[in-house]
């Protein structure tokens, strides 16, 4: 069988591959696996010597952050989960959000 990662990435300063997986849907703890299999292939068969170990990043439409925490907890690898729009918030959405992110960073 052959997977595929959606993107891949090399950060010159982090010197290690940034892997980029793009799910349609709300993120699934199968998700995380899927991402480790990944990394860990990377981490095996193409990192240099000097590279640092590759971080996972998986995009989702919607993520649960306690699934995500207990899903992606404790995995040997970097993996992050966020989620991504798809539209813009209108002007007045976008400043709400901000403000709102003001005032919980206080």
């Amino acid at each position: 069988k052959h997977y595929r990662i959606d993107l891949v990435f090399y950060h010159r300063i982090l010197k290690c591959h940034v892997l980029i997986d793009l799910k349609l849907g709300e993120f699934d703890h199968s998700d995380s696996g899927q991402m480790n299999v990944y990394l860990n292939y990377f981490k095996e068969n193409e990192r240099s010597e000097g590279d640092n170990p590759p971080i996972g990043i998986i995009l989702c439409s919607y993520k649960d952050s306690a699934l995500v925490k207990y899903a992606t907890g404790g995995l040997p690898q970097e993996v992050f989960v966020s989620k991504y729009l798809l539209q813009l918030p209108s002007e007045d959405d976008l400043r709400k959000i901000i403000e709102m992110d003001i005032h919980t960073s206080k």
